[in-house]
């Protein structure tokens, strides 16, 4: 809601009047009484024809057309005694602003009154008082006598001057104003002064009154600058962090999984193999089989970053390493026996070394553990995009180079799992997981959410490897198409223009 819309009152306009005390409105009546009855028909104005205008109410009395009157005289006497209750009622009105409340000094001014109208030689009667008419802006009914207020141009019952948001009578001194509509100051503070989503409380203001907070790009997660330091738990899937009312799950390693994630998660070796197989048929059906039987094993963090080290030629930019195409011959730790959750933490993992021999120039594709289905099958897809390369003679290739066509098989398997259909490459959503709703293609709306959450990652990565050089690769191959780009990366070592 832009500030300059929004206006907050102090004591608002508030219209009605105070009734003075009882001696000075009883003196003030009995004088208007008192030169109504000594003037008698002189105090009658035979001037012209211009309105008297009396205070806040615009009461409008003309004088009559003629100086004669031949009117009965207890009729004239009604007339004038009418006049008087009116303009004392006009001096009331021009009283400082306030609610005007009836009181007991009130009644006995008006017991008064009757008791002198009837010790009159003339015949009492009921005196009318010429008030404007008022419409309540909350109910669209006559205000009438007693309390009301004004505000915006409009009069309202005070009951009838509400919260739009609470619907609520407003009472206090000081109220919100955002076009017409009145708020109280704490309801409008709820409606537009943002939450954090992870401690829910309001945000504070930094040392220049400014509201700042952090908002993640894609989840649109908003929270205080301060928990980007004070150790919150950031999810290594989707990268939100942990709300206070929503525990995360421990790894174990340092890594948390937020429980969306935990849904459709892959935890051993076994547990993969379904997906690491279709992911291979994938490649079959666009023509880039690969002939070697190459293990794959699912590893802790530890054992991966350990992997890593071993390695002679590898580039690894990304600030989390979670998959790894080997070429030397090592003995790797892979998970045997999926964990169990145990309270907030995983419990019960078994674990198996296993030594790994060189065959061809692939040794193997280790993968992080604990992470969804979708982001294990794309870690998957590159990895086995490094495989290919070697395995047909890719030699001596950039990172930009490798690691970016790398990236566009990642990112075109994602896109056939979340959007079938939409490029002409075959889909593994048939595979089978340990997640009930990634089985037989059928996924939950969470599990798509993160395909789009990965996709986003890759699209937006602003590392020159991973992101510019999927850009370039990505660019080339919607220009010339895969084949032609592998072809002409073979020859040249670079991407067609």
């Amino acid at each position: 809601m832009p500030s300059s819309d929004v206006n907050h009152f102090s004591q608002p306009c508030i219209y009605g009047h105070f009734v003075s005390s009882y001696a000075e409105r009883k003196s003030g009546f009995m004088k208007w009484l008192s030169k109504l009855f000594k003037s008698g028909s002189s105090s009658r104005v035979t001037g012209g024809q211009h309105p008297q205008f009396l205070g806040d109410e615009n009461m409008v009395w003309r004088a009559p057309a003629r100086s004669l009157d031949n009117r009965p005289r207890a009729e004239k006497e009604k007339e004038e005694l009418d006049r008087a209750i009116a303009l004392s009622l006009a001096e009331d009105l021009e009283r400082p602003n306030g609610y005007r409340r009836e009181t007991d000094d009130d009644e006995g001014l008006a017991r008064e009154l009757h008791d002198h109208l009837n010790s009159s030689p003339h015949p009492p009667y009921t005196p009318t008082a010429y008030i404007p008419r008022r419409v309540c802006g909350g109910c669209n009914r006559d205000i009438g006598y007693g309390n009301y207020l004004g505000c915006m141009g409009t009069f309202f019952h005070p009951q009838c001057f509400r919260c739009h948001s609470c619907r609520q009578p407003i009472t206090e001194h000081e109220f919100s104003l955002s076009g017409r509509a009145a708020y109280h100051m704490s309801c409008f503070k709820e409606l537009t002064h943002p939450k954090c989503e992870v401690c829910h409380q309001f945000i504070p203001a930094n040392g220049s009154g400014l509201i700042e907070y952090r908002c993640h790009p894609f989840w649109s997660q908003k929270y205080c600058p301060s928990h980007e330091h004070d150790n919150t738990a950031r999810c290594c899937s989707c990268e939100r962090l942990e709300s206070w009312n929503a525990r995360y799950i421990s790894l174990g390693d340092g890594r948390s999984l937020c429980l969306e994630c935990m849904e459709s998660t892959i935890m051993d070796t076994g547990d993969c193999q379904p997906l690491y197989h279709a992911i291979r048929d994938y490649y079959e059906g666009m023509n880039m089989k690969l002939n070697q039987q190459i293990p794959m094993l699912l590893v802790e963090r530890q054992a991966l970053n350990e992997a890593i080290v071993g390695e002679k030629n590898g580039f690894h930019q990304m600030p989390e390493t979670r998959g790894l195409c080997l070429s030397e011959e090592q003995t790797v730790t892979s998970i045997l026996r999926r964990p169990r959750i145990g309270g907030h933490r995983l419990i019960g993992m078994r674990t198996q070394p296993q030594r790994l021999i060189r065959k061809c120039e692939v040794t193997a594709i280790l993968v992080l553990y604990g992470l969804p289905r979708l982001l294990t099958g794309a870690i998957l897809a590159h990895e086995l995009m490094h495989s290919w390369l070697r395995l047909e003679g890719y030699r001596n290739l950039n990172p930009e180079v490798e690691e970016g066509i790398c990236q566009v098989l990642s990112y075109t398997w994602l896109e056939s799992e979340v959007m079938p259909g939409l490029r002409s490459m075959p889909s593994t959503s048939a595979a089978s997981s340990s997640s009930s709703s990634s089985k037989k293609g059928v996924k939950s709306g969470i599990e798509k959410r993160l395909g789009d959450f990965f996709m986003h990652q890759i699209l937006h990565d602003a590392s020159p490897a991973y992101g510019g050089g999927f850009r370039a690769a990505n660019a080339a191959v919607n220009r010339y198409g895969l084949r032609r780009t592998l072809d002409h990366i073979r020859l040249t070592g670079s991407f067609p223009l």
